[in-house]
């Protein structure tokens, strides 16, 4: 069993990262529906700086970030303004609507999406294999979102159109964050990497809501014991925990491994819809999950 574990670090590790990755959506979608996702955007982050903070304070001694270039902070800022402020804002906002199952679901174009910025922005290769997963990857998608056409129409969309706009607007922010990442990363600290992304986003929020007028529903929020709790348990699976986990994942085997791995989130997440949230879940539903993270395993291993 050790050697077994021993032998598997990263493939477990990327496993663990999909679960608390479940939890976190899940714990969001509560959230949100009872004090706003944007509250829970700017409230979790500031949880993930806590923990992160932490975390590398007893790594490398300090709380805060330190050794990153001007080059890096810029381009680690701006992926998490991408990433965390857009793509998040639009994603939790999407749980509200269409709720966790369906935004996750959606959420499996951000590995494809992500090829195809890598190529657009940093000239990685785009093979027919990626474009083949992209196309798998949406089939499973419509397949799920798409319902019996009604008489007079062609096209019937069985969920909100707006949740799915949102749900992809997430999906691109992700991928393309992802890739701002990693052309401002170089071979700085991963951790650490996160953290100036955070405080990126946390940044972005904390302007946006000065405009907007919004600080005084955070703090409102804040009032909320049970919406509280929920944002504690996802900024402690996400953030903390889970970007931890797809570090080591990434460490002790291959990245297109573990993002496969990682991807499965969308076929996790039925169970705890059904048990949780008393979804009604269709054999169809199912399928179409399962075929979305094919598209996503075609994508990175062929």
């Amino acid at each position: 069993m050790n050697n077994f574990i021993a032998a598997h670090q990263g493939e477990l590790a990327a496993l663990v990262t999909a679960v608390c990755w479940t939890f976190t959506s899940l714990s969001f979608e509560s959230a949100g529906k009872k004090v706003g996702s944007m509250s829970v955007n700017i409230i979790r982050l500031f949880m993930a700086i806590g923990l992160l903070g932490t975390l590398q304070y007893f790594r490398f001694g300090y709380f805060f970030p330190e050794g990153a270039d001007t080059y890096q902070w810029m381009w680690l800022g701006i992926s998490g303004l991408v990433g965390f402020v857009i793509g998040d804002m639009l994603l939790f906002q999407a749980f509200v609507v269409i709720g966790a199952r369906i935004s996750m679901l959606v959420m499996s174009l951000s590995p494809p999406l992500a090829a195809f910025f890598g190529w657009l922005i940093l000239g990685e290769q785009l093979t027919l294999a990626h474009v083949a997963g992209m196309i798998i990857t949406m089939l499973g998608i419509s397949l799920v979102i798409l319902g019996k056409p009604q008489k007079g129409k062609r096209l019937q969309i069985k969920y909100p159109i707006k949740g799915i706009l949102l749900a992809f607007g997430g999906a691109s922010g992700q991928g393309l964050g992802l890739v701002l990442s990693k052309l401002g990363m170089g071979d700085y600290d991963p951790a650490s990497a996160t953290m100036i992304r955070v405080l990126a986003g946390t940044l972005g929020f904390s302007i946006l809501f000065l405009f907007t007028g919004h600080w005084p529903k955070v703090i409102k929020a804040l009032s909320y014991g049970a919406a509280m709790a929920r944002i504690s348990i996802g900024a402690f699976f996400g953030p903390f925990l889970g970007v931890s986990f797809s570090l080591l994942a990434i460490k002790y085997t291959t990245t297109g491994v573990a993002s496969t791995i990682m991807s499965i989130v969308p076929v996790l997440i039925i169970p705890p819809a059904i048990l949780l949230f008393k979804e009604r879940v269709s054999l169809k539903e199912v399928l179409g999950a399962a075929i979305a993270v094919l598209g996503v395993v075609v994508l990175f291993w062929f």
